[in-house]
Order: structure tokens, then sequence, then C-alpha cells
């Protein structure tokens, strides 16, 4: 098992490392000092479950929860406080340790995560439109700290060199992304329209026609979405069954 223990405070990870090293089934760990440090070791490592820690700086475990790639690491949150026990378990943690916990305890959480895997193995594939569990915020870094936007509010979005720029209502943030793994993350509510965009469905209010079997797309709001041929007979099926 490949482990990614998330805290900021250094004792507390090595103290958690030490533990996780003794106990068999563990084949890796890792660690990340917050939330955006997380995101990227996610991403360059592959865990298959975080020890995540929820009172961090800029960005708390519960947020980070809620926007972890997909398919998401399993979570164990980690923490000195119970209070927040309900939304964690609400974040679909398999575990919460109360700091502080002994081996026996830690344990246990190990037996769970195994007992998870196992299950996720063991299951079949299904063949859906989207990720079966898309994020619902997505983190965007800045010079003034890190914005969190809503899947909900993000209208449309379309390519920008490396980037993607994300249309909300409240602006248009940047997103160091490429559109396709995007889109793969946020599930079936969102889909390609154009080689350079893609529409959340929900806010589609209108499909105009245009020449040569192109469309365009307007959305609650007031904005037009360019939707090419390619992709028009999809997006209209998709509405249909909305």
């Amino acid at each position: 098992m490949r482990l990614l223990i998330v805290d900021d405070e250094r004792p507390a990870r090595e103290r958690l490392r030490r533990m996780l090293a003794s106990m068999p089934g563990v084949d890796a760990i890792d660690e990340a000092r917050d939330g955006i440090e997380a995101l990227e070791k996610i991403d360059a490592v592959k865990p298959d479950a975080l020890f995540l820690d929820i009172q961090m700086p800029e960005l708390s475990g519960l947020e980070l929860a809620a926007s972890l790639p997909v398919p998401a690491p399993l979570v164990v949150f980690v923490t000195a406080f119970d209070e927040y026990a309900v939304r964690a378990f609400d974040a679909n943690a398999i575990d919460y340790l109360l700091k502080p916990f002994d081996a026996q305890r830690l344990q246990r959480a190990l037996e769970r995560l195994n007992e998870r895997l196992r299950l996720q193995t063991a299951a079949p594939a299904l063949p859906e439109f989207g990720a079966s569990h898309p994020v619902r915020q997505l983190l965007v870094p800045g010079h003034t700290g890190t914005r969190v936007v809503r899947v909900a509010d993000v209208q449309w979005i379309e390519t920008a060199d490396n980037y993607v720029v994300l249309h909300t209502a409240e602006g248009q943030p940047l997103l160091r992304q490429t559109l396709s793994n995007l889109v793969a993350q946020l599930g079936a509510r969102f889909m390609r329209c154009h080689r350079r965009a893609a529409v959340q469905l929900d806010w589609i209010e209108r499909v105009v026609p245009l020449d040569k079997g192109d469309c365009e797309l307007v959305l609650r709001g007031g904005a037009r979405v360019p939707c090419s041929r390619q992709y028009r007979a999809e997006v209209l099926a998709r509405l249909s069954i909305r």
C-alpha cells in the first residue's frame, strides 16, 4: 500500500511515518506539508490512501478531500479535534484518528483501508459517462493565495496554452491543467463541445444552429459557447436525457 501523510507539523508527520513504517502491508510512504503540495504529490506518486490532517493553513484537510482528482485515493483523517468527525465521514473518510493514538488504533485504520482496497479491486467496472465521484471544488493557486472554486459555479471551460480558463459569474481564473484531464475529473455534468471548450450541461439554456453543422450554446446569464459539428449530436443527446 502506498501512503501519503499530509500535515503541516513536521513532528506529527515524522511520528506517523515511523509508526506506519513498522506495520505490514505498507510499501511506500511519502509526505506533504500542506494541501497544495499534497495535490502535486498525489499526481506524481498516485498513493492508495492519504493520512490527512484537518487544520492546516490556507487549505484545510476537508477542502483538500473535496478537491481530490478522480480516481481519488482513500482518506483517513488525523486530527486532535473531534468536532469534525461528521463532516469527515460526509467526505467519505475511511477512518478518523484522534491524536494522540497508539499503534493498535493505527493498525485498525490500516485494516479498514486494506478491506476497502480489496473491495475496489474485486468490484466490476461499470460503464458510465464520467467519474463516479467527481470533484466538487477546484483549487486555483494565485499570487495572494489559493482560490476555491465550486464546480457548480463553473459555466464553461476553454483552453489557454498550458492552462484552462474557468468561466464563472465571479471571474475567469486560470488553472494549470489540460482540458481533457479536467473534464474527466468533473464527471458527467461536463462535456466537450469544441476542441478548445467544454460546458456544464445544466447551464445550457438554448442551442442556436450555425452554418456547416456548427452551433452555439447560449448559457443562463448570457454567455455564448462554441459547439462544433463534431460534438453537436452528443451534446443534444445528453441534453435530452439530463
